[in-house]
């Protein structure tokens, strides 16, 4: 699944072309490196996001297409 739709259906960003956005600033990185929102994500991928002074980090668990909004918490767990 491309980065900026898991960020999405995960709910770590609210909507795809934000996550786009952060894909191209720069600020988001897959196993530390900066990746673009095309990225292929995988389980067990850690994604960092820099938001504004803070970071998030956090494990791929699951990838799904589609997930309710409960649910969406247990794609990723934080580091």
């Amino acid at each position: 699944m491309r980065l900026d739709k898991f960020l999405k259906v995960s709910r770590l960003i609210k909507r795809r072309t934000v996550a786009n956005e952060a894909c191209d600033a720069g600020r988001v990185l897959v196993n530390d490196k900066p990746a673009k929102a095309s990225v292929s994500v995988k389980t067990g991928d850690i994604i960092e996001i820099q938001f504004g002074a803070k970071a998030v980090k956090v494990e791929v668990l699951d990838v799904q297409e589609t997930v309710k909004k409960d649910e969406a918490k247990e794609l990723y767990r934080y580091i």
